[in-house]
Formats: structure tokens, C-alpha cells, sequence
């Protein structure tokens, strides 16, 4: 069933929320499920890996996403936009997100490793701000 759900991102560099001397970068990304099954299914909770620059991991768990814990209907997809604060210009995240169907059969549908990266010049202030 896993392989019938498709999930992509799209991540935005969010330069007017961030503060480099204070080391705060923030990006948006855009979350597509889209359900490509014969069944219902419905997103239960979200498990996420986020890497900094440094390595420094922080793990991230909860029931559904922004709030919700939406049924997606075969053929149809759920767009959701959330955010993401590192203390360095650069990052990774990924994870998975627990699902089930309407018989209650639980599986997890991953979501790919993508990149939080600010534009190189900002990276070059915040290491000049640092050294």
C-alpha cells in the first residue's frame, strides 16, 4: 500500500523571517500526499529527522500535521505548508508519516530527504559571524 502513496516537497528559503547574527534561518516547505490507491487512507501521525549543518539531529513526532489528520481519497492529494527553524544555513530533513486504511491496516509512507539550504552568501556571513 506504501508504494501507492506518493509524497513531494517543495522548500523555500524564507529571508525576511530569518536573522543570520542571531542564528535563526527559516524555510517554508509545501508537503504533497498524493493517494494513487484504490482505498481510503488517512495520515495519522508524522515522525521527522532533522539534520543541521553541525549534525546536530532533532527528532520530531506527533498525530497527524498542521493539526489535522486528513483522509485522502483515491486519486485526490493533501497539500499542507509548514516551517522549519535551524540554527544553521544549512539542513536536511525527512521522516515518514504513520498512515492506515478504512480496515485499519497501519503502514508507514516515507518521506524522501530534502535539502534547507540559504542562498551561499548568507552561509558566507554566518561563518564570518562565527570566526
Amino acid at each position: 500500500m506504501n508504494d501507492k502513496i506518493k509524497v513531494t516537497v517543495d522548500s523555500h528559503y524564507m529571508p525576511e523571517q530569518s536573522d543570520v547574527e542571531h542564528r535563526k534561518f527559516i524555510w517554508s516547505y509545501e508537503i504533497t500526499i498524493l493517494n494513487e490507491s484504490d482505498e481510503i487512507v488517512q495520515l495519522l501521525n508524522r515522525f521527522w529527522r532533522i539534520t543541521d549543518m553541525t549534525g546536530k539531529v532533532e527528532v520530531i513526532q506527533g498525530a497527524g500535521v498542521i493539526g489535522l489528520q486528513p483522509l485522502i481519497k483515491p486519486g485526490k492529494d493533501f497539500v499542507y505548508t509548514s516551517f522549519c527553524q535551524l540554527t544553521t544555513p544549512q539542513g536536511t530533513m525527512e521522516g515518514h508519516y504513520e498512515m492506515q486504511n478504512l480496515a485499519e491496516a497501519v503502514f508507514n509512507v516515507k518521506v524522501p530527504k530534502f535539502v534547507l539550504s540559504a542562498p551561499s552568501s548568507i552561509t558566507k556571513v554566518f561563518w564570518s559571524i562565527l570566526h
